[in-house]
């Protein structure tokens, strides 16, 4: 809910701090979230930024939201804040179902890959969720090294049951003291998607597993489409100014300004006159 309202009212131009300021009213009272909210519209005041507050609060927030919104606020980057917040409300939204490692690892890593907001520090934020145990840990840092040398959907295949399962059929013994981490029809469907676009796995993920879907980043602004009076207005002001800086540099003709009355067409004096005129 917070993550929500924080993003439509966003959506209505009204600023963080007076967003905060009435979503602290909404939020139950006999929880300490007013007080963390407090907390956050501090750091909006103080630093201007929220991701701040959000570290502070790391019992309320998670180290990939926390993250992610810092993102947001990084303008070195095409990366805004509705997309964060919408980002956050649905993995918000699938925490209070139940949730599973493999499936909040998939969403979370999408969310890193889609939007290209850094594997590196995305993927440490990752691995520092409460929800991963030591050998989730272990492989998400593992993983972010090896992220462009090995395929990605190879690697969900190597540590999924379905693996397991055939190198015991084969009798094969896996050497390491590494357990599965995915099951078998995570298996599965990394094995078919290996070297194809990664994108395909993630979308088998949410249809067939119900794993979160991951907003869309826009690509573009819609092209702009003026007024036609104010499209007439710009064409005219653009006149003018041709006007002006043609009679700045001492080039202005008037004869095309000149009117003859439609009488005197068929005038040869008439004619003559106008042009001495």
């Amino acid at each position: 809910y917070f993550f929500r309202s924080y993003r439509e009212r966003l959506e209505e131009n009204i600023p963080s701090q007076d967003i905060l300021k009435i979503v602290k009213e909404e939020i139950l009272s006999h929880t300490k979230l007013p007080m963390a909210i407090d907390i956050l519209r501090g750091e909006i005041l103080l630093n201007g930024r929220l991701s701040s507050g959000m570290a502070i609060l790391s019992h309320y927030f998670s180290p990939f939201q926390t993250y992610v919104m810092k993102q947001s606020e990084n303008e070195k980057i095409r990366f805004d804040h509705k997309t964060a917040l919408l980002i956050l409300e649905r993995e918000a939204e699938y925490r209070s179902e139940n949730p599973i490692p493999t499936g909040l690892f998939v969403y979370q890593f999408e969310c890193i890959s889609r939007n290209r907001l850094g594997y590196d520090e995305g993927m440490s934020a990752i691995s520092a969720d409460p929800i991963f145990d030591s050998h989730w840990k272990k492989w998400i840092l593992k993983t972010r090294l090896d992220l462009g040398t090995i395929d990605f959907a190879k690697m969900i295949y190597q540590k999924s049951q379905f693996y397991f399962d055939l190198q015991e059929k084969r009798g094969k013994k896996i050497t390491d003291d590494s357990q599965p981490l995915f099951e078998r029809q995570e298996g599965r469907i990394a094995k078919a998607s290996i070297g194809k676009d990664p994108i395909y796995m993630f979308a088998a993920f949410q249809r067939q597993l119900k794993y979160p879907a991951v907003p869309k980043p826009k690509r573009g602004a819609a092209e702009l489409v003026l007024h036609p009076l104010l499209e007439l207005r710009i064409q005219k002001i653009e006149k003018e100014l041709k006007m002006l800086d043609a009679e700045a540099k001492g080039g202005l003709d008037l004869k095309e300004f000149y009117v003859k009355p439609d009488s005197w067409d068929d005038d040869p004096e008439n004619e003559k006159d106008f042009k001495q005129l």
